[in-house]
Parts: C-alpha cells; structure tokens; sequence
C-alpha cells in the first residue's frame, strides 16, 4: 500500500484520537507532508520506538504503541504461561495516555499490566520490572529529545532493555498484525476491576528509595556539610523521587527551579531538555546566582541522567558525563578503600566512547575496567554475569559519557536519582576538605594526564538520512584516514567484521559484539570513535584527547573535530 493510500485509510479508520485525525484533515494535499508520516513505519528495535508525535506511520501515537505492545504480548505469550508486565512514564506529551493505551492491549492479550499511578523515573520502572517479579517492562520517553518526540523503551524480566533476539521477536510479531483491526484491546476500566490492570503500590516506590539510599557510602556527610542545593528535573520525572533522596541523605536545603519544577512536555523554558548542554540548565544557572548553593543538579525528563554545575570560587563550571564519571570512580574506590568496604576483585564497567582515563585510574587503584559497547544494556549484562557467579557485590559503578551513572545493582539502567545522591555526597566530602569538584578533577589530572573528551552530531534529516549515514559509514571503512589533527592512525577497529587492524599489519579480534562503530587509535594515546546514533537521525563522533596541559588538549581537540567534519563531508 503506498503514502497515499495509507493516508487515505488512517483518515477513515484513525477516530480513536481526535488530535490524530484533526492532523490527518489538515494535511489533505500535501503530498510532503503526507509522504513523511507514511514511507515507512516506526521500527521497534533494542532502543524500542521514538519518532515525532502525530498522525501516520512514521510517527508516535496510540497505534503505533498499541502495535508494539501487542508484539511484545505475543512475544511473552509465547515463553510464559501467565506473563506480567510493569509500565511507567514521564512528563512527555501523551505518555501518560500511550501508558494506558499499552495497559489495555496487553490485558486485552491476558497480560497483567501492572502500571505507576503518577510520572516516575526510568530506573523506578526496571527496578519494579525486578520487585514485581515482572517478565517486561514499559517506558513511555523520549529522553532527552525536543518536545515533538515521544518514545517507548521495552525491559526484559532482568531489568535490561531488550536484547536483540526478543527485539527481533517483537517486530515480527508486531509486523504480523494490522494495527488497526489485528490489536487485542481491553476496556481500561473493566480490566482495573478484574485485576488485569493494576495500579503499582506506594511500597514499590519507598523500596526504590531504600534500595538508592543503600549506596551511599558516607553517612551522614552531607547534614554535616551544610549542603546547599538547587534543582531542576528540566519538568520531568525526577522531581519526587530526587528530593525524597537528598532529603534523606540530610540535603535539607534544596531549592527547586519554579519554572522547571512541574511536569511540562512542551518543556516551555528548556526546549532542548538535555543536561549535556550549557542551555537546558541556564535557569538553573541563574537561580544559583541568586541562592550561592554549592552545586546545581539537572536531571533529564525520565530522570535516567544528570548534569552538574559546581561552584567553584563564585563561579558556576559545568562538567562533563566523563568527568563527572572519573570523579564519581576514583571518590567510590578510595571511599570504600578507606572505609574498608571495598569488594574484592571489584570491577567499573564503561563504555567504548567513555573516557579511558578511567582506565588509567583503574590500574592505579587495582580496579578492572571492562569496556563495553554504547547502551547502558551492556553494562547491565555485565551485572548479571557478576550475579550468575554470586560476585554482584564486586560492581562500583558503571557510566558512559553521555551523563548516566549507576552504583548497585538493584536496577539494571543508568540511574540519576543515585547519582544525584552520590554527587552531593562526594561535593560535600570535598567541602570539608576546603576543594571543590573542579579542584579534585585537577589534582586527577595532575595524577594521570589531562584528558580531555568532546563529541560531534552529524545530523542526516528526512527520507534520506538513512540512507546518508550508510553512505558514510561504507565510505569510512572503505577509505580510512591516514593521519587525523596531523596524528597517525596506528589502528582501526571495525566493530561491524570485529576485527582491529594495527597499520603494522598485526590484528586482533574484537569479542563485542557486531555493532556499526568505527573506532580510530591515533599516536599519543589519543582516539576517534565514529558510529550511528541508535535512536536519533544522526552520527556520532567522539575524540578522545589525552595531553600534558589543557591548552595542549584543547588544540588537538580542536583539530579533530575539524578534520573529522571535513571527512564526513559536513
């Protein structure tokens, strides 16, 4: 069936949502705009859906999540003989709507849904996938994407996002029915009185909290510091359980941004609601001005990472996932080095784009560090191989660069509720030394290098995007540079064939899995990391600097980027 006809049949049978067929009215005759919601559908893959909001295909509604609900019902039909599934969402637009929508199809499908009352954060859904005993999970976000999107991320019984064998199992399952007339619904209030649908208790939500509160690793710490706080959950998720967190911890004095503090999916004052850039946190940045605090944390819309602007001296300095991550890494193993509740043998897991200064520290502090590819997935498989072997309690912290943390191994997601927690603690431990986190990060550097870590979009918009990035990547691989910021490429490793080739002619495998990453190694300890985004229509690059001084790591940053730029063609 082409664009047209599809249109032509969303526009009869698509009643269910006023806003969808209001949309599909407005655009009758242009063929653009209609080409756009209908040349393809919105595939559901390890990451699960995100797409823009609206009517068609390609796009995020209700059919589209009652499609991918029922795919994922027949999947657990299939493997379980009285399956359950836990669902949460955040401040998005319709989230709260595609939740319920996903709640009727799976007890239409004789799934018990069990489903958060209110908005909560990505890692109270896996850890209520575990506490409920579930067999999959549901979360309605987009992360940190503008507010025309929305997203629809599937766990497994482990608390992980789907692997790709039952992600595979759920789009043929999924691309096997109309998602008009082959969807199983029930009726939302008929399946509340039957028990098919269940409201989760207050009790998930406090054990969620306890489970946090038992990773701090100084207690007390912060009442005694005298911590000052400000807030922003960028007017998502995070706002309950964050400051439920700090107030427990003894951070009695948070303010929260006012403007940010309510749940918005229009996200009015941070249109951008990502913590890695300087202007999702420039109201925060301004009430600091006013409130002096000693930090100010922002977690994003599902509350699954934070960002952080220290003040150091009267001045606010934002830091990076890595820098963050570093400290986070070395504060933990000497903490719990010092306290003598350091494991034995204990491990941080990383990922592959994750600064490898950690790896420096790691031999230093005699931590292993496992790389692992990008998606906190990996890092919770890596969890669940230390549980097979009864040796959990040797995980620290795993991170990636892009501001998502987890220390504990109660949820298998990044976590911005504990790091949120461990943040202040590890301010407030420096503050009684007289430092700031800026000034541990520069004693690290002095200890191990500067280490410098920046990243590029490449962004391929529209119809052929797709087909861009593919271009690109085949290009790279075909033709790899020689030289990069006038540094040699000494190796190249291709993720895709899992193989890395040394320039001498030596090369070694590569036991990650496939995935469709291009990786750099440059004389002087320095790295390029090329892939496709997962999630969004863009490439990704990341350059990894290590340097003698900051300027010197600023100028072969600088240097990459631009010759990176210029190889992809942008």
């Amino acid at each position: 069936m082409d664009e047209k006809a599809l249109y032509q049949r969303w526009l009869e049978l698509a009643v269910d949502d006023p806003d969808l067929h209001r949309e599909l009215s407005e655009i009758a005759g242009r063929e653009e705009e209609i080409f756009d919601r209908f040349y393809r559908e919105l595939e559901f893959g390890t990451a699960g859906l995100r797409g823009v909001i609206g009517a068609g295909t390609n796009r995020m509604n209700i059919y589209t999540v009652r499609k991918a609900t029922q795919g994922l019902a027949m999947m657990l039909k299939e493997r379980s003989d009285a399956p359950m599934v836990a669902i949460s969402y955040d401040s998005r637009i319709k989230s709260d709507l595609f939740a319920r929508e996903a709640a009727r199809v799976l007890a239409g499908n004789g799934v018990k849904a069990w489903l958060y009352p209110e908005l909560m954060p990505t890692p109270a859904l896996s850890f209520a996938v575990r506490e409920l005993r579930c067999q999959a999970g549901i979360m309605v976000t987009a992360s940190h994407n503008p507010a025309k999107y929305n997203g629809y991320k599937a766990y497994g019984a482990d608390g992980c996002q789907l692997g790709t064998e039952e992600s595979a199992r759920v789009l043929e399952h999924a691309n096997s029915v109309d998602l008009f007339t082959g969807v199983k619904l029930a009726d939302y209030d008929e399946a509340l009185r039957t028990g098919m649908i269940e409201l989760i208790g207050e009790e998930v939500v406090q054990s969620f909290l306890d489970h946090v509160q038992a990773q701090a690793i100084r207690k007390g710490i912060c009442e005694r510091a005298g911590l000052k706080v400000v807030y922003t959950p960028l007017n998502g998720a995070g706002n309950r359980c964050v400051r439920s967190i700090l107030d427990r911890i003894g951070v009695k004095d948070v303010v929260t941004v006012p403007e940010q503090e309510k749940p918005d999916g229009n996200f009015t004052t941070c249109p951008f609601p990502n913590p890695e850039i300087r202007e999702a946190l420039q109201k925060g940045l301004d009430l600091c001005e006013k409130e002096n605090p000693s930090i100010l944390l922002a977690t994003d819309p599902d509350c699954d990472r934070v960002g952080i602007a220290v003040n150091h001296h009267g001045e606010y300095i934002l830091l990076t996932g890595n820098e963050v991550g570093v400290l986070l890494t070395h504060y933990i193993a000497t903490s719990r080095t010092e306290l003598g509740t350091m494991p034995k043998d204990p491990i941080v897991v990383k990922t592959i784009v994750t600064t490898s200064m950690v790896n420096n520290m790691g031999e230093d502090l005699d931590i292993q560090v496992i790389d692992i590819l990008t998606g906190f997935k990996y890092i919770g498989e890596q969890i669940a191989l230390l549980e097979a072997k009864g040796e959990e309690n040797r995980f620290l912290l795993g991170f990636e660069e892009s501001y998502g943390y987890l220390s504990g191994t109660y949820v298998r997601d990044k976590d911005a509720v504990v790091a949120s927690m461990l943040i202040c603690e590890m301010t407030a431990y420096y503050k009684e030394q007289g430092m700031t986190l800026v000034d541990a990060l520069q004693k690290l550097y002095e200890k191990y290098g500067v280490h410098k870590n920046v990243q590029s979009n490449f962004y391929c918009e529209g119809a052929s995007g797709m087909q861009r990035m593919a271009e690109l990547m085949n290009s790279l691989r075909t033709d790899p540079p020689k030289a990069l910021a006038g540094l040699k490429v000494v190796a190249v490793a291709d993720y895709e064939t899992s193989v890395k080739k040394r320039v001498d002619g030596g090369e070694t495998p590569i036991t990650l899995p496939k995935s469709n990453v291009l990786s750099y190694d440059l004389e002087g300890d320095c790295q390029v990391v090329i892939r496709p985004s997962g999630t969004e229509p863009k490439i990704k690059a990341y350059y990894m600097v290590k340097a003698d001084t900051q300027q010197r790591a600023d100028e072969i940053a600088q240097k990459l980027v631009a010759d990176v730029t210029s190889l992809l063609g942008f």
